[in-house]
C-alpha cells in the first residue's frame, strides 16, 4: 500500500514495504526538514490503523525542480491536519481523502490536502479491519486537538505549538495513545513588562516620597540623596529595558538559549516552554501532566565571576550589619498619613489657642466655651494621631541606630562626608542620644499636651465662676500651677472680673500648650521621617548596590513568569475540581522547582541566583477575577501591588469564574509555596562531588525539604479528606533519606519531589542551564514513568517509549529552534558521567 499526499499542487509518494513503517529517502528529508510530521507507534505490526500527524512546509520539496531562488529553501507552516489509515483504507469511491490544514493555533484554514490510496503491485485490497477500540482512540485524540486546545483561555496562553503523537502498548495488550505538546507563552514578556512597569511606578513614588519630606538635617539630607540617586539609576534602567522589550515582544514570545546573556533581555525566562502530554486510554478519557521547562533563572549578563545572589547578599549584609531598620510599606504609608494629620493638626490647635486669648478680652461666656470645644476637639484629635506606637518605637530606633554608628564616616552621593554618625532629622536633637534611651519619654511627651489642655480646661471653667475654690492662691502658687503640668489637683488663681485678667490667667497655659505641642510635632515628625527613610532604604540602599537590586528583580522576574504560566495552566485544568478549588484558598499552591545544576563554576553562581529567585516567590499571591471578555488580552494575567507583596490576576470567562467557590469570586488570596531541589548530572558535578563542594546542593535541598513538609501538613490538617494524603508521609519520609545519604548524583531526590508536588496538585517546573538538554532528558522520563506508574506501560516497552520521545519528540524541536540543530549537546565522553536514565539514544546527541 503506499500514500500519496498532495497539498498546494505539489505531492509526494509514501511507500509502506512491510511490518515496520520504512520511509523511502524522501519520507526521511521530510521528517527532517518537518519534525512536526508524525507517525504513531513505529513498532505496531498493523499498519493500517496509522494516524499521521504533521505539519507541512514549504521547503525544496514543494519548489518547482530548478527553481534556485534564494527562498526556495526558505520554510513556512501552512498547517496541520491528522486522519487515520483505517478512514483512508474504507474510503472506496474516491480512494483519497480531501481534509483541510489548520493554522497552529487550530482556528483559521490555511488549505487543504489530499490523501490517495494507491495499490502496491502484490498487495491484496483483503485486509483484516483494526480493533475497534483503535479507531475509537484515533477520534478521542483528533477530537480533542480542535477542541479541548482551542478554548479561549488555552489560546491566550499558549501559542507556537508543537505536538507529537504516539501510540505505545500497555501490560495487558492494549494501546495508549499520547500526545505530546510542547508550547510557547506570551507571559514570557508580558510578565517581565508588567513587572518593570511596576518596580518603575514604585521607584518613582518612592523619590516623591523622600523628596516631600521638607528640610532635613546633613546626614539624612545625605542619605535622602542617596535613595533618590539609587532610585533613579533603576528607574533609567527599568525604562530602557521596557522600551526594547516592547519592540521584541511585537514579533516574539521566545528568548532563545543563545540570547541568554544579552543585557536588554534579562528580565526575561530563557527557553519557557509548557511541556505538556495527554494520554488516553481504552477506560479513560484524556487525562494531562504539565511541567514548565526554562532555564534556570540567572543574571547571564553581569554574570558569575563573584558568585550569585546568595553569595552577593551575604556579603553585602555582613558588611552592613548595622546599616538600617527595615519597616515596611504600610507602616511606611501610616507613617505618611501621620505626618500629614500632624502637619494639619498643629496649626488648627496654634490657631485655636490665639483666638481662646482673644475672646478671653470680650469676656464673653458663650463664645469662650464655643472655641475652648473646638481647641479641646482638636487637640484630642493630635493627641490620638502622634500616640501612636509606631512614633515610640521609631524613636527608640533612631537611639539604637545612632548608638551602633556613633563613629565613622560615610560619603553620601551628594558629597558630604558624616564623621560622627547622626545627630538629628531635622534641625533639633533627638533628646537623650547620649545616654540610655528611656522607652517612656515618648509617652510623657503627649501626655503633656493632655495635661495642658485639661490645666485650660479648668481656668476656663474658674473664669466663668463654674466651680467654687474654698480660697484663693498666692501669686506664687499660681505660677507654680502653670509651670507644673504633671498636677491638676493645683489651687485655682486668684480669678478677676476684668478681661485683661482673664487674658493674664490664659496666656501662660497655652504658651505652655504650644511648646508641649510643638516638642511632640518635632519628636513625631522626626519618628516618622526616620521610618519613611528607612522603608525607602530597606528595598534600595538595603539591598545592595544597584547592580544588585537590579540582578535581583531580574531573576525573580525570569522565576514569577515561569510559576504565572505554571499556574494558569493547572487553574484550568482544574476548574471542575471542587477538592482543588478549596486547596488554593485554604493552603495556597505548591511550586516545586527541579534544578539539574551542577556545583562546580559559573553554574553554582546560577544555583545562588535561582535559590534567592524562588525563596521571593513566597511573597507573592495569585487572585481570580473575571474577564471583561473572552479575548486574548483580556484574558491574560495582570501585577498589581510592590516589591515584596505583588498580586498576580488571573481572568477567567464569565461562565467560568461563576462557577468558582465564592471565596476565590470575593479575591481570595492564593498564597505560593515554592520549593527548590537540585541535583547536578553532569561531569562538573562530578568534578564538584570529588575535588569540590556540593554544600550549595544539600542545603538547598534541606530548607526545601523542610518547607515541602510543612506545606502538607499544613494540607493534611485543613483538608484531611484529600485524595492521596495517606501515602505522602510515607514519600516525604523516604524523600528525608534520600537527602540525608548524601549519596552520588541521587536522582531519586527529584523523582519523590516530584510526584510529592503531583499529589498536592502542585505546578512542577524543570530547569538546566538553558533548559535544551539535561532539562529533555528529565521530562522525557517523567512522562514515561507517568505512563508506567499510572497508565501500565508495559516495561518491556518502557525504554522504546523514552528512545522514542527522546529521539523523534517534541525536544529536539526545542533544541532545533534555539540552536538550529538536531542534536542533544552531549559528547559521549559527557554522558558516561550521567545517570543511565537521563542518556539519549544514540544518533540524538553530538
Amino acid at each position: 500500500m503506499g500514500v500519496d499526499i498532495r497539498a498546494k499542487g505539489w505531492w509526494m509518494h509514501f511507500i509502506n514495504g512491510g511490518r515496520k513503517l520504512e520511509p523511502d529517502s524522501v519520507l526521511e528529508d521530510l521528517c527532517l526538514l518537518s519534525p512536526q510530521f508524525q507517525l504513531i507507534d513505529e513498532e505496531t505490526t498493523d499498519r493500517r490503523s496509522f494516524l499521521f500527524f504533521w505539519v507541512m512546509e514549504c521547503t525544496k520539496y514543494f519548489c518547482p525542480s530548478g527553481d534556485n531562488s534564494s527562498s526556495a529553501g526558505q520554510r513556512s507552516f501552512l498547517g496541520f491536519t491528522s486522519f487515520s489509515i483505517r478512514d483512508l483504507l474504507k474510503s472506496k469511491e474516491p480512494p483519497h481523502i480531501c481534509m483541510s490544514l489548520r493554522t497552529m493555533d487550530g482556528v483559521n484554514e490555511a488549505g487543504e490536502v489530499t490523501v490517495s490510496r494507491l495499490q502496491v503491485e502484490g498487495e491484496s485490497d483483503s485486509k483484516t479491519p483494526p480493533d475497534p477500540k483503535c479507531h475509537a482512540l484515533c477520534d478521542s485524540l483528533h477530537s480533542s486537538l480542535h477542541d479541548r486546545e482551542n478554548s479561549p483561555m488555552m489560546r491566550a496562553v499558549l501559542c507556537a505549538q508543537v505536538c507529537k503523537v504516539y501510540r505505545f502498548q500497555t501490560e495487558d495488550q492494549r494501546w495508549l495513545l499520547v500526545r505530546e505538546q510542547l508550547s510557547e507563552t506570551p507571559l514570557s514578556f508580558s510578565v517581565p513588562k508588567q513587572l518593570l512597569s511596576a518596580l518603575i511606578r514604585e521607584h518613582v513614588s518612592r523619590v516623591q516620597e523622600v523628596k516631600d519630606l521638607g528640610d532635613l538635617s546633613p546626614h539624612w539630607d545625605g542619605l535622602r540623596h542617596d535613595v533618590i540617586d539609587h532610585c533613579n539609576h533603576l528607574i533609567g534602567c527599568y525604562q530602557e529595558t521596557l522600551v526594547e522589550l516592547d519592540k521584541l515582544s511585537a514579533s516574539s514570545c521566545f528568548k532563545p538559549s543563545n540570547s541568554k546573556s544579552d543585557r536588554h533581555l534579562q528580565f526575561v525566562p530563557t527557553n519557557l516552554h509548557s511541556q505538556r502530554m495527554e494520554v488516553t486510554d481504552p477506560d479513560s478519557t484524556g487525562v494531562w501532566y504539565e511541567v514548565i521547562t526554562f532555564g534556570a533563572p540567572a543574571d547571564h549578563h553581569q554574570a558569575f565571576k563573584h558568585g550569585g545572589l546568595k553569595r552577593l547578599l551575604i556579603k553585602h549584609h555582613t558588611n552592613h550589619t548595622h546599616s538600617s531598620v527595615s519597616y515596611s510599606q504600610d507602616e511606611s504609608s501610616r507613617a505618611q498619613e501621620l505626618l500629614s494629620s500632624v502637619a494639619q493638626l498643629q496649626p488648627l490647635v496654634f490657631g485655636l489657642a490665639e483666638e481662646l486669648l482673644s475672646v478671653s478680652l470680650e469676656m464673653n461666656a458663650t463664645r469662650l466655651q464655643q472655641v475652648l470645644d473646638g481647641l479641646t476637639e482638636q487637640t484630642e484629635l493630635f493627641v490620638h494621631a502622634v500616640k501612636d506606637e509606631l512614633v515610640k518605637n521609631s524613636l527608640s530606633a533612631i537611639h539604637n541606630q545612632y548608638a551602633a554608628n556613633c563613629t565613622g564616616s560615610h560619603a553620601h552621593s551628594n558629597g558630604l562626608v558624616c564623621e560622627e554618625g547622626w545627630r538629628s532629622l531635622g534641625q533639633q536633637e533627638v533628646a537623650r542620644q547620649d545616654g540610655e534611651y528611656d522607652e517612656e519619654e515618648w509617652d510623657r511627651v503627649w501626655v503633656n499636651v493632655t495635661k495642658s489642655l485639661s490645666c485650660i480646661v479648668v481656668m476656663v471653667d474658674r473664669l466663668l465662676g463654674r466651680e467654687e475654690r474654698p480660697q484663693e492662691l498666692t501669686p506664687s502658687e499660681q505660677q507654680e500651677a502653670t509651670s507644673d503640668l504633671n498636677s491638676q489637683n493645683t489651687a485655682s488663681p486668684s480669678l478677676s472680673s476684668s478681661s485683661a485678667a482673664w487674658q493674664e490667667h490664659l496666656l501662660p497655659l497655652v504658651v505652655t500648650l504650644r511648646d508641649c505641642v510643638r516638642e511632640a510635632v518635632g519628636k513625631a515628625r522626626d519618628a516618622m521621617t526616620f521610618v519613611i527613610l528607612q522603608a525607602a532604604v530597606a528595598p534600595t540602599l538595603g539591598q545592595g548596590p544597584a547592580l544588585i537590586v537590579q540582578r535581583r528583580h531580574s531573576v525573580f522576574s525570569q522565576a514569577l513568569s515561569a510559576v504565572v504560566c505554571g499556574f494558569m495552566l493547572k487553574l484550568y485544568g482544574g476548574l471542575e475540581d471542587a477538592e482543588f478549588l478549596r486547596q488554593l484558598h485554604s493552603v495556597g499552591i505548591l511550586a516545586q522547582f527541579e534544578s539539574l545544576l551542577s556545583t562546580f563554576g559559573d553554574e553554582a553562581g546560577m544555583l545562588e541566583d535561582m535559590e534567592v529567585g524562588v525563596t521571593d516567590l513566597s511573597e507573592v499571591a495569585f487572585t481570580v477575577t473575571e474577564a471583561r471578555t473572552e479575548e486574548p488580552e483580556d484574558l491574560l494575567p495582570t501585577l498589581s501591588g510592590t516589591w515584596g507583596g505583588l498580586v498576580v490576576e488571573v481572568p477567567l470567562p464569565l461562565e467560568n469564574f461563576r462557577s468558582l467557590p465564592q471565596e476565590l469570586q470575593n479575591k481570595s488570596l492564593i498564597r505560593v509555596h515554592p520549593v527548590l531541589f537540585n541535583i547536578g548530572i553532569n561531569q562538573q558535578q562530578s568534578l564538584a562531588e570529588r575535588f569540590g563542594d556540593s554544600s550549595l546542593q544539600g542545603r538547598v535541598n534541606r530548607q526545601s525539604c523542610e518547607r515541602l513538609k510543612a506545606y502538607c501538613t499544613t494540607l493534611r490538617d485543613v483538608q484531611p479528606g484529600m485524595a492521596h494524603l495517606q501515602s505522602l508521609s510515607d514519600l516525604l519520609l523516604s524523600l528525608d533519606r534520600s537527602i540525608e545519604a548524601r549519596k552520588r548524583k541521587n536522582v531519586k531526590v527529584l523523582w519523590i519531589a516530584a510526584m510529592v508536588c503531583r499529589q498536592v496538585n502542585g505546578v512542577r517546573l524543570t530547569s538546566c542551564k538553558s533548559a535544551k538538554d539535561r532539562t529533555a532528558m528529565s521530562v522525557t522520563l517523567e512522562q514515561c514513568v507517568l505512563l508506567r506508574e499510572r497508565h501500565t506501560l508495559s516495561q518491556q516497552h518502557f525504554s522504546t517509549a523514552l528512545d522514542c520521545m527522546r529521539r523523534d519528540g517534541c525536544r529536539l524541536e526545542n533544541v532545533q529552534k534555539n540552536v538550529g540543530s538536531r542534536k542533544f549537546a552531549f559528547s559521549s565522553i559527557q554522558l558516561l558521567t550521567f545517570p543511565k536514565l537521563y542518556r539519549p539514544p544514540d544518533g540524538s546527541y553530538g
